[in-house]
């Protein structure tokens, strides 16, 4: 069962309804409401280890880091703290389907994915490398397409700029599906890595990729242990890509393995807005 809100928590928060809507290894992700509005509640927690997963605990700080990072893009109604099990933090609250789920139509029927949503993917990770950041961890999951805006969420991996030692924690790689390369062969060497904006725009390129076609980037078993993904991943152990529509040249482009290789951020949002 995943940990509840504690109660401490609800009450110094003023929280009048809440509802679990994520809930995963490490953070449980809660839609709140207060007497100020609707935010998004974070709690970390540390891992135990299993027999198919290693224990973690960073992810007890997850939220506390991303926090810290969400300060310093100015992000308004943040608040953050401790609680028995590690950090939590609330953030606003933001409407719409994530693009896996936007673009469900183009996986079950080969329809060309749309150009405008995809340019504003780009366009949301642009911003945050204005800002001086790489994200980290790229995927259809982190890209919610509101009704205004898309935004580009969870921050606790992002690097840039400093960051409280408190709260802070190596990086050791991402969703493995969405990892470029040179992370890869990281974190297998080192045991962590260094997030790059060359990177970030590998992970897009491999998220439009399995958004609109449901297919990895690399080939290797669904149930290979973490190391082994990794180990293709830097084999370039690569799939064709066969994206539908007009944006399948800019996806192989941002997939190239050499990181100087792959075009920056604002050329793809350059070239995506060429298409539209």
């Amino acid at each position: 069962m995943p940990p509840s809100i504690p109660h401490d928590l609800l009450t110094s928060l003023s929280i009048e309804s809440h509802h679990l809507v994520l809930d995963r290894r490490g953070s449980t992700v809660w839609d709140i409401v207060t007497g100020s509005g609707r935010y998004a509640l974070k709690l970390g927690y540390p891992v135990a280890a299993t027999p198919e997963w290693p224990g973690q605990h960073w992810t007890a700080f997850a939220p506390g880091r991303e926090a810290a990072v969400l300060a310093h893009l100015d992000t308004q109604h943040v608040a953050s703290g401790y609680w028995e099990k590690g950090t939590w933090n609330i953030q606003p609250w933001h409407e719409g389907p994530d693009l896996q789920h936007l673009w469900t139509h183009s996986r079950t029927d080969g329809t060309p994915p749309d150009v405008q949503t995809a340019m504003e993917c780009a366009g949301a990770l642009a911003d945050l490398h204005k800002a001086g950041w790489a994200h980290g961890d790229v995927q259809p999951a982190h890209f919610l397409i509101g009704p205004d805006r898309t935004h580009l969420i969870d921050l606790a991996l992002a690097h840039g700029k400093p960051v409280p030692e408190a709260v802070d924690f190596p990086f050791k790689g991402c969703l493995v599906h969405y990892e470029a390369p040179e992370i890869s062969a990281a974190v297998l060497d080192e045991g962590h890595a260094a997030p790059s904006q060359a990177a970030d725009v590998y992970g897009l390129g491999a998220t439009l990729l399995m958004a609109a076609t449901g297919k990895r980037a690399v080939i290797y078993p669904d149930d290979a242990p973490r190391p082994a993904q990794r180990a293709a991943i830097v084999a370039g152990n690569r799939r064709a890509v066969t994206m539908p529509g007009p944006m399948g040249p800019l996806v192989v482009e941002m997939l190239r393995y050499a990181p100087q290789d792959r075009p920056t951020i604002t050329e793809a949002v350059s070239q995506l807005a060429e298409l539209t």
